[in-house]
């Protein structure tokens, strides 16, 4: 299978909030009132929070499917840690990301013990946000240039 490219692009309508594109949607990104923003939409951490649950849920349908789990529904809670003290310029030793990333998945299933275990750690092995967060992926960065593969 050949490789997919997808791609945002968007533009600034002040300090803080951002309306991306991302083919024909728009995705609006914000910060709430105390770090600044005018709230009126999720910040990009959220938003990856978002992103990772909407991966998750995705795999979660393919490989129940796969297995033949009777996927009724999933409920999918996830919450995360971080120190904002970097993102201000402020003196700290943590990373500006999530420290931490807490995932609770809540499949409404008559799948057995056993099943829901390999169904999990085959949904966290193939979900591809996942795998951006426990892995190093190449990042360039440019400033005035098109960004090239």
């Amino acid at each position: 299978m050949s490789n997919l490219t997808f791609s945002v692009k968007g533009r600034n309508e002040n300090a803080t909030r951002f309306v991306a594109n991302a083919r024909h949607f728009q995705l609006i990104v914000d910060e709430p009132e105390e770090l600044g923003g005018t709230d009126q939409a999720a910040n990009p951490v959220e938003f990856l929070l978002a992103a990772y649950a909407g991966c998750l849920n995705v795999m979660g349908h393919i490989v129940a499917k796969e297995l033949d789990i009777d996927l009724r529904s999933l409920e999918i809670d996830i919450e995360g840690d971080l120190d904002p003290s970097k993102v201000f310029g402020k003196p700290t030793v943590n990373r500006p990301g999530y420290q931490e990333i807490r995932v609770r998945l809540i499949p409404e299933s008559d799948a057995t013990q056993e099943q829901l275990k390999i169904w999990t750690e085959t949904v966290e092995s193939r979900c591809p946000v996942n795998d951006n967060l426990l892995n190093p992926t190449p990042v360039k960065l440019v400033v005035g240039a098109a960004v090239t593969a």
